[in-house]
């Protein structure tokens, strides 16, 4: 599998992405994903044929890496990148959930998929180009409740990371609430 090993880097890739758009204490992914190679396939599994085990074993592998690393022992919520209600009745599942409880398990943290809130439904951005998916200006999030995250290190996971557009948009949205912190974890992210 290609390994990342970014929670050893703090100038990895994902912080390089994230850099200037949002503050983060710490970011990382599993995997390097490329066109056909095996995360392609394993993500393909994940979203489209109903193989939750994927994000659970993901989740699992990652939170044993994360759990031995200082930078990630004082997480306090994982939330994962949320997916449209109709998109979420549609598949039947969020493709993230099963990852970002693993890690919440592992780092003992409590894990919170109700109060970061998608508000428009999007089209699948499998088929965009970087370009039009940075300028995906559709995506819109919300918080359901402001106290379930005051004062949290928050842990946010999403499956890949390309352009860096969604998990900003949703920190953006994490941020207006008072004393937050908060950390990026991703299953893969684009070569």
């Amino acid at each position: 599998m290609p390994l990342t090993d970014f929670h050893f880097d703090r100038s990895n890739a994902v912080h390089k992405i994230m850099y200037g758009r949002v503050k983060l204490e710490e970011a990382t992914a599993l995997l390097h994903f490329s066109k056909k190679g095996i995360v392609q396939q394993l993500m393909h599994n994940l979203k489209y044929r109903g193989h939750e085990v994927v994000g659970q074993v993901l989740g699992e592998w990652l939170g044993e890496a994360l759990k031995h690393s200082d930078a990630y022992k004082n997480i306090d919520v994982v939330v994962p990148v949320p997916l449209h209600k109709s998109k979420q009745k549609q598949r039947g599942y969020n493709q993230v959930d099963k990852f970002g409880s693993a890690l919440a398990k592992a780092l003992e943290a409590d894990y919170d998929s109700s109060t970061l809130i998608k508000t428009s439904a999007t089209k699948t951005q499998v088929f965009k180009d970087r370009l039009k998916r940075s300028s995906n200006s559709q995506t819109n999030f919300t918080i359901s409740q402001f106290e379930t995250l005051k004062n949290k290190h928050v842990l946010l996971v999403d499956d890949i990371i390309t352009t860096g557009a969604t998990l900003e948009a949703c920190a953006n949205v994490l941020f207006t609430i008072d004393n937050l912190k908060l950390s990026i974890a991703t299953m893969a992210i684009t070569d």
